[in-house]
């Protein structure tokens, strides 16, 4: 419990509580030439990932501490990971199998949610002293943040390609997480949300049922180009781009092609200046304090 605090308490120590300022659209207006583009910034999958330095991270990617966390360092919103159960309720959970950062075994698709909600999240020491968490149903996030005197800014990051169906039925069950998804963010402010697939039958099925959300598409800088063209055929608002590997020249791409750019990843201050200079509209940031500190810096 010591221990807990302690990094609970150095962690609300390195953060600011900023706002940002919303400009009537889901991601910030495009900044005029020689301004300064100040993105959303949003945690990706809640805090990040376990990390162990630079800075402790003990929350598992998309569980309601690393959620509660990152709104607490003074992000806009977050991004989260969201999965279909066995009986159709959208699940936060991230990694493709359970078994890869869970007690569980197996696929998110292959156990009730009453199952998955039994699971632990397990990262190996330490990050196991510091965190007890159970994979969330979205549900029960939105409860949660309906207690916010504001609600944040939500990224929903679709998995919705089963793994451990049979060949050829991955993608069975887009049409029922469409569904699902529709009932939940119907009343959802359409300017605080954005939904966000690799899958453009999935962006297709949400188009006919939300008609008012915007929609990304996830590039890789492989594909980039005939990706690119996909987004524009499909009508989304958003591409979304590895931190890694996402150059200026492809944001400016995107820009020109009437999209916003939204980026993920970002944990030291180089990477995080070297998004920056890549002027996104959003961050989806590992590392929400430092990008917090950066660019307060750069407002001074």
């Amino acid at each position: 419990m010591r221990f807990r605090r302690f990094w609970s308490l150095a962690g609300a120590g390195l953060s600011l509580f900023l706002t940002a300022c919303f400009s009537g659209s889901t991601l910030p207006e495009a900044a005029s030439p020689g301004t300064l583009r100040e993105p959303q910034v949003l945690g990706h999958a809640g805090s990040g990932f376990f990390t162990p330095l630079s800075p402790f991270n003990p929350w598992p990617p998309s569980s309601l501490g690393g959620v509660l966390h990152a709104l607490q360092l003074g992000a806009d919103g977050v991004e989260i990971d969201v999965q279909l159960s066995q009986d159709s309720v959208p699940m936060l959970y991230h990694d493709v199998r359970l078994e890869n950062s869970s007690t569980g075994q197996g696929c998110v698709g292959q156990r009730s949610a009453a199952a998955l909600q039994r699971l632990q999240y397990r990262g190996g020491w330490p990050y196991d002293l510091f965190q007890h968490e159970h994979p969330i149903t979205l549900d029960t996030l939105l409860e949660r943040l309906r207690r916010r005197p504001t609600l944040p800014v939500l990224h929903i990051d679709l998995h919705e390609r089963d793994e451990c169906a049979p060949a050829g039925h991955h993608l069975d069950r887009v049409p029922a997480l469409a569904r699902q998804l529709a009932r939940r963010f119907r009343h959802y402010p359409a300017e605080r949300l954005l939904i966000l697939s690799m899958e453009p039958g999935t962006l297709r099925a949400l188009r006919r049922l939300l008609p008012q959300v915007p929609l990304g598409l996830e590039i890789t800088a492989e594909d980039f180009e005939a990706r690119l063209r996909v987004a524009q055929a499909e009508g989304v608002q958003a591409v979304v781009l590895d931190a890694d590997k996402v150059t200026p020249r492809q944001a400016a791409q995107a820009r020109a092609a009437g999209l916003q750019v939204v980026v993920f990843g970002g944990r030291s201050a180089a990477d995080i200046k070297r998004l920056l200079d890549c002027q996104p509209d959003a961050i989806e940031v590992d590392n929400v304090g430092r990008l917090r500190d950066i660019l307060k810096d750069r407002r001074q």
